[in-house]
């Protein structure tokens, strides 16, 4: 055994596509003995050259250490992978993006064949991982002594935040983040369609946009204070009556430069249905009301999705 691999956790990694290939190389780096396996057997014998233990087997792999990490495709390739493996006495840690439902599935079904249970939603993409400079971290959910046990060996590839003993915080967190950013994209997305047809550069929009939605970001922290003290109206600059008045430019500007106004429309509507309800002195904070669903329609969709691993 080499010098540095001395009281280095040893891991199991399940999974060797772009994230799962990052995650081994950091852990191999950084001295853990790593024994792999990967359905694409050319995958894990390219890393089993740069130093990981190769199992013939998921089954195999699972028995050789106690920590399990698991990174696949999706929740069903998670049971599928681990059916034939015996699980008792295993610290799990799932890294498979899914949903809070099939995390907080897969949890049970791992307590039940006795292993211990960690949730992970990465928020990262593969070349930031193993580079801490590149602010990359993963939401972990579950048993908070498991965590506490693995930290160090988990903050190996990416930084670590625990959210909490609910293992689908760690999906739900990793969900709401994406979600925001995908929101971002459609109104840059928009931003862009606007000047499309003009003598204007993208890359002279680009610098303005990106100040721009730096500028406005920490607007999220007024929305959290008021949807935690009840007081839509508390600290309120431009009220959603201002707002819907001028929402009309909007439209017109995307009508004259005949850009769609799909993107924006949606969003427009909540605010106007807000505003009907007698909103118009809050901030746009009510929207959220509007999104959130009654408990039949969660309750329904909740066992959906946690008989999609079955």
């Amino acid at each position: 055994m080499a010098p540095n691999t001395v009281d280095k956790t040893p891991v199991t990694l399940l999974g060797l596509g772009a994230m799962g290939t990052a995650l081994a190389r950091t852990w191999i780096a950084a001295g853990h003995p790593l024994t792999v396996w990967n359905r694409t057997p050319a995958r894990a014998a390219a890393i089993s050259d740069e130093g990981a233990g190769l199992a013939d087997s998921a089954a195999a792999a699972v028995a050789a250490n106690t920590l399990v990490v698991v990174c696949l495709l999706d929740d069903d390739s998670v049971g599928e992978v681990l059916a034939g493996t015996d699980l008792t006495g295993k610290d799990l840690v799932n890294l498979t993006t899914g949903t809070p439902a099939e995390a907080r599935s897969r949890a049970e079904w791992a307590r039940e064949r006795g292993a211990r249970y960690l949730d992970g939603g990465i928020m990262a993409v593969p070349p930031m991982i193993g580079l801490p400079e590149a602010g990359g971290y993963v939401f972990y959910s579950g048993s908070r002594e498991l965590f506490e046990r693995h930290r160090e060996t988990l903050g190996v590839p990416a930084g670590t935040t625990y959210v909490g003993r609910d293992a689908g915080f760690a999906a739900l967190h990793d969900v709401a983040l994406l979600s925001a950013m995908y929101g971002m994209f459609a109104g840059a997305a928009h931003a862009f369609a606007l000047i499309r047809k003009e003598d204007i550069d993208p890359a002279s929009l680009a610098p303005l946009l990106a100040d721009w939605l730096v500028t406005m970001a920490p607007a999220v922290h007024q929305t959290a204070d008021q949807l935690r003290g009840g007081d839509y109206t508390k600290g309120v600059v431009s009220s959603l009556a201002m707002q819907v008045a001028g929402t009309p430019t909007f439209l017109s500007t995307a009508e004259q430069q005949g850009v769609s106004p799909e993107l924006l429309s949606p969003y427009f509507e909540l605010m106007r249905r807000r505003l009907a309800q007698g909103g118009g002195e809050e901030d746009l904070t009510g929207v959220i009301d509007l999104l959130v669903r009654g408990p039949d329609h969660v309750r329904t969709s909740a066992r959906t999705a946690r008989t999609s691993w079955r």
